[in-house]
């Protein structure tokens, strides 16, 4: 692929509409990360794992801790089109989240090579590398040899291990992706549209693409949903075999978390459980064991809280405005992709934290769909800075002790570690609340959602509800610690 200064802007119509900002390097360099900035954040500690009684995930130290991040699609492979979308910059990436503060992503994960239904069927675009080697004899259908899915192609192994290595010196998690629902099936159509590419068409198990004679396509309907499920013992027994040689690559970093499949079909919720138990099942000897995520849209929340998962990322406009609290001993990881994937409102990551849930955004950043603009929109730079913000306001309370009280505030966001610590968010500008605190002095900070304009507050509560005005018009949190 070339390089960006030698790329052509390709901006498809049925994508948001977002300028592409062709400004030049200088510009792109106040994106630049600083050391200050990463050692802002707390050490990764160990691997993530399930306290009883915390809403969050907690470290081997003890701390809850609140994942919040900028996710995007190329992160892990390159897409697009060979020879003219440019390769992504992963270190330029990593500085971006290292600005915003932010200590998640997700490492998406495709499965076939060539394709994308969101562009014409005649757009060749191609991801690159995939875990399998080319070996032939023949070739697929994007015209290089096809895959042997007995071979590992160990350049997709290197370069994950070192992805992922090189997140965590930046202090991020990552939940690595293991399968892709857009890669079986073109989602949204009734059937295969030809006028839209078709991701099966490039996926290896398709029987055009292998030398094994595995055929995905069960039902010969031109998609292979059937390979997201346990149909065939064979695709299971290949997919197995994956999913070990990752654990094998990244099982000794303490920074990973595990993601059976982003958006599998209806149809995959016993599969993706069958993987999450197949992880715990290897992990169970190991030294080291991760969480593990099943995520959702199509899948609902119910159908995903009845799962072996430890985590999930829930569907449900309710999660947009008003989260509910979490159920059913699964850690919430609110993940806008699954729900408004194209909102961008600061507030929210606010009424996730004081909800009990993480948050994490799906950002457009410099993808090939949105024309491989040269930085990353700036009008998403708000919500970016409010999720740095949260995350940093979090590592304010004792997070692993810290409970949701919706009645404790007025404004029903409230965390708080009881007679100890209270955040409180209130999303109506300028409006006052009533807060109620075991009795005591108190001593904090009002701020806006992105931590600036800073007021120190002394509270002496007797008890009883009292009212409280944040002192500028903005949606405002306050954080009160009580005095010893």
């Amino acid at each position: 692929m070339k390089t960006r200064s030698a790329k052509r802007c390709r901006l498809f119509a049925f994508a948001p509409a977002i300028t592409c900002m062709l400004l030049g390097a200088s510009t792109w360099c106040a994106f630049a990360d600083t050391p200050e900035r990463a050692a802002s954040k707390p050490p990764i500690a160990g691997p993530l794992h399930v306290a009883p009684g915390s809403l969050f995930f907690v470290d081997a130290d003890g701390r809850g801790i609140f994942l919040t991040g900028s996710h995007t699609w190329a992160n892990f492979q390159e897409r697009g089109v060979r020879g003219e979308t440019p390769d992504f910059d992963y270190d330029a990436y990593l500085a971006f989240l290292d600005r915003f503060g932010h200590n998640f992503m997700r490492m998406w994960m495709w499965e076939h090579a060539l394709r994308m239904q969101f562009v014409p069927a005649d757009v060749p675009v191609r991801y690159e590398p995939l875990p399998y080697r080319r070996t032939g004899p023949g070739t697929a259908a994007d015209g290089l040899p096809k895959f042997d899915l007995e071979q590992f192609d160990e350049t997709f192994f290197r370069r994950l291990r070192a992805r992922v290595e090189t997140a965590r010196a930046h202090r991020i998690y990552v939940a690595v992706m293991l399968f892709q629902g857009f890669s079986v099936e073109q989602k949204g159509t009734d059937g295969v549209d030809p006028h839209k590419g078709n991701p099966w068409e490039g996926h290896p198990f398709n029987v055009r693409n292998n030398v094994n004679g595995i055929d995905g396509d069960l039902n010969h309907d031109g998609e292979g949903i059937e390979v997201h499920t346990l149909a065939d013992p064979r695709f299971t027994r290949l997919q197995e075999r994956f999913v070990a040689k990752v654990v094998d690559t990244l099982g000794d970093l303490d920074n990973v978390l595990w993601e059976i499949c982003n958006e599998g079909h209806r149809g995959s919720l016993a599969w993706q459980d069958h993987m999450a138990q197949f992880i715990r099942q290897i992990e169970k000897s190991r030294p080291l064991q991760h969480p593990i995520g099943i995520t959702g849209a199509p899948l609902g929340t119910n159908e995903l809280l009845t799962t072996s998962a430890d985590w999930i990322a829930p569907t449900g406009k309710q999660w947009l405005t008003d989260p509910p609290r979490p159920s059913g001993g699964k850690r919430i990881v609110v993940d806008t992709d699954h729900i408004a994937p194209w909102n961008h409102d600061p507030t929210w990551p606010w009424r996730c934290l004081t909800r009990g849930c993480s948050f994490i955004l799906m950002d457009g950043y410099m993808d090939f769909r949105l024309g491989s603009p040269d930085r990353p929109n700036p009008e998403w730079d708000d919500v970016r800075r409010a999720m740095g913000a949260a995350r940093r306001a979090s590592e304010r309370l004792d997070l692993a002790q810290a409970v949701v009280d919706t009645k404790r505030a007025g404004t029903g966001f409230c965390l708080t570690v009881p007679g100890e610590s209270v955040l409180v968010f209130q999303p109506d500008r300028g409006k006052p609340f009533t807060l109620t605190l075991e009795p005591g002095r108190y001593r904090g900070l009002w701020h806006d959602v992105w931590g600036e304009h800073e007021t120190a507050i002394t509270v002496t509560s007797d008890g009883t509800p009292q009212t409280l005005t944040p002192p500028r018009g903005d949606a405002a949190v306050l954080f009160l610690q009580r005095i010893r």
